[in-house]
């Protein structure tokens, strides 16, 4: 197998072409991209839950608005928190995953992270692929590969991620944005 250049804290940003509907105008953000695979998990699908109803204890921590997001279609049942804690050493309970984005303990009491906390989202679930299965599906125009910002982990407006994350980029993405919902409205 060849080597693969890791995508780990790049963001997946959906194509307007993309057929799978768990992945529509999806922002994903990898957590981890080897050889071996790929994980990471969707940022712009938040759910009705909210989390104190599944996670009480780390529900004051969460960043608006304050519910359980869908980090995708594989392992639902599983809770996954992700936080931006800036500096140079994150506290303990936290996982560095790239620059200040780092994966949480859930264990972990949350007094120990609280003090050093940015943001804290709570995900339901995650988008995971099989080697080499994302790299086909990126060969096939299914993704767009564009630089994360800590911010969008923790976006107040989620529903807009996609156009705001395809706005932001300096080339010819920027008018992907526009792109309509349905375009046979057109």
């Amino acid at each position: 197998m060849t080597e693969v250049s890791s995508l780990t804290g790049r963001l997946l940003v959906a194509t307007p072409a993309l057929a799978d509907p768990n992945f529509d105008r999806a922002v994903v953000l990898l957590l981890d991209h080897d050889d071996e695979g790929s994980l990471g998990v969707v940022l712009n699908r938040p759910t009705p839950v909210d989390v104190g109803d599944i996670l009480e204890s780390w529900a004051p921590l969460a960043g608006e608005p304050g519910v359980v997001f869908q980090g995708g279609p594989v392992s639902l049942d599983a809770a996954l928190g992700l936080a931006v804690i800036p500096g140079d050493e994150g506290p303990l309970g936290w996982r560095r995953v790239y620059g200040a984005i780092g994966l949480v303990d859930l264990e972990t009491p949350p007094e120990l992270i609280a003090a050093a906390l940015g943001s804290l989202r709570i995900f339901a679930g995650y988008a995971g692929w099989g080697p080499g299965q994302l790299e086909d599906e990126l060969e096939s125009g299914a993704w767009f590969v564009v630089d994360s910002e800590p911010g969008d982990v923790s976006s107040p407006r989620p529903g807009s991620l996609w156009r705001e994350v395809l706005r932001r980029q300096r080339s010819e993405l920027a008018m992907i944005a526009t792109y309509p919902d349905d375009p046979s409205l057109n």
